[in-house]
Order: C-alpha cells, then structure tokens, then sequence
C-alpha cells in the first residue's frame, strides 16, 4: 500500500518529510517522490526516485529545496510501470496541483477521454494523473472547493494530500476507502496514512471519514463532510511507540496482517462493489 506524507507549519526543512516517509517503508514500495512550495520563487519543485527510499534522499542532498507545505510519497505500482513518470506526486497541464494519491479510480479511462478533449496532456500511463487535471479543469483559486467539484466525479478509492502553487496556504486533503489521518503538533499539521509517520511529532491524531475534506493551513485547520458541513471530530491520544505504531498494537507483524484480513479484502473490493456495512 501507498505511503502518504504531508506537512504544513511553522517550519519549512523537508527533512521532516523525509524522516516521516522513512517509517513508513515497511509498508512496501517500488520509488518515491516529494513535491514542495518555494514561497520566495512561488513554484512547486519535484523529485522523484524508482527504488529505495534512500535513492530520493541522496538527489535531496545534492540540491538546495526548503518551504512549506510538502508532500512525500511511496507508490506500489497499479497502473503504469515503475519508472519515475509514473510516481507522484503528479500534477496538471499548468503545474498548479499537485498531488499524491492511495487507491484506485475506477473510472479513469473515462475521465481522462474526457479531459484530452477538452485539452489537457498527460505524460503517466497512471490512473492517479487524471486527479490533478480534474482539479485543474474546477480551480478559481480556491483549493479546496476544486477538490470538491472534483470528487463529485471520481469512482473509487482514495485518499489524497494536495497543494496548490497558486493557494499556497494550504494542504487539502480527501478520503474514500483508504487510511489518512492528521497528526496536531505545535503549530504543524502532518498527514499521513499511517500513524507510525507522525509519532515522533506528536501523539495526538484525527482519523478522516470516507467522504470528508480537511483544509489545513499554517494556523489551523477544519474538517467537512460530504454535505459541506464543518464537523467536529474527536481528537485520538497515541500511546504506541514507533514500533508499535507500525505494528499496529498488536505483538507482531504477522498478527497484524492475519488480523486485517476482513478490512483488506474489504478495501480491496471498495469502488467495485456497493459492500454492506450494517
């Protein structure tokens, strides 16, 4: 599974990114990508490597990249090669959005058949690359709302951290049918898809909800349900280590994985099948 980071605060060194992205490689992955927010050039900078986490690090360390906000990114390849092309973030025909993604759109060849008519190019054989597109085709300067126009439709699963060069002040993030949750630090917001990227920052978390939108910016943050309604939701006290984290609480990684059985074959089937939660 997909490995997700995203970052908005006080502070703007990427190695908090980095570090965040490296906890989570035991999840698996084939390469990795960042993307983040120069405000002095006002431009989002990529890099991207195939293999190993240490692969992006060392081009990381022969360039010059800080600002805020962030992304990170490990990809286990579903649609497309492995090649850097193909890992995100991705982003749209003006360089505007950008964009990592966890699942599957189910309806992408339908969605991307419609967005070359009406222009725009891609460079990825991904399904994810017809996110920041779609975003692109609803944007007028505010992140968010695009987002949600956006998502109206999209079929499948996702979960979703977004930037904006041109809103900048913000990291947007989405759920359907895939892990992602906020870590509250001191004056910093992480997003991740698992709580093992966000421990050493703080222990206090808010999970998403499938169909719910957070906007977080450098102050602060809400959270909206599918109706657009600002949703209070409760705030989850982390008492794992690292270690734990990953695991999950439970002793060991083969307990774990034997007993999230039902939810992955459960997730698996999500955006394909209409599953009965009652």
């Amino acid at each position: 599974m997909c490995g997700i980071v995203g970052y908005i605060g006080s502070k703007n060194n990427i190695r908090i990114g980095l570090e965040a992205l490296k906890r989570l490689e035991y999840r698996g992955y084939d390469s990795a990508g960042m993307a983040v927010y120069d405000p002095e050039k006002k431009e989002i900078s990529t890099v991207k490597a195939v293999g190993r986490i240490f692969n992006l690090e060392k081009k990381l360390s022969q360039i010059d990249l800080k600002g805020v906000p962030f992304l990170f990114y490990t990809r286990w390849a579903t649609h497309g090669g492995v090649t850097e092309i193909n890992c995100h973030p991705h982003t749209d025909c003006k360089n505007n959005i950008y964009l990592v993604h966890n699942g599957i759109i189910e309806n992408y060849q339908t969605l991307k058949e419609k967005l070359i008519q009406k222009g725009h190019k891609f460079i990825s054989e991904t399904d994810s690359e017809v996110l920041p597109h779609l975003i692109e085709h609803f944007f007028k300067d505010n992140l968010e709302e695009a987002v949600r126009k956006a998502l109206h439709f999209v079929k499948g699963t996702y979960a979703l951290a977004i930037i904006s060069k041109n809103d900048p002040e913000k990291l947007v993030l989405a759920k359907n049918s895939a892990p992602l949750l906020i870590g509250l630090g001191e004056q910093e917001y992480l997003a991740a898809s698992d709580p093992s990227a966000v421990i050493t920052h703080t222990k206090k978390v808010i999970y998403l909800d499938d169909g719910e939108i957070a906007v977080l910016t450098p102050e602060n943050f809400f959270i909206q349900n599918s109706n657009q309604d600002r949703i209070e939701k409760t705030i989850y006290q982390i008492d794992w280590n690292i270690e734990e984290a990953q695991k999950g609480g439970y002793p060991h990684f083969m307990l774990k994985e034997i007993m999230e059985q039902p939810e992955s074959i459960t997730n698996s089937l999500r955006g394909r099948l209409i599953i009965d939660q009652g």
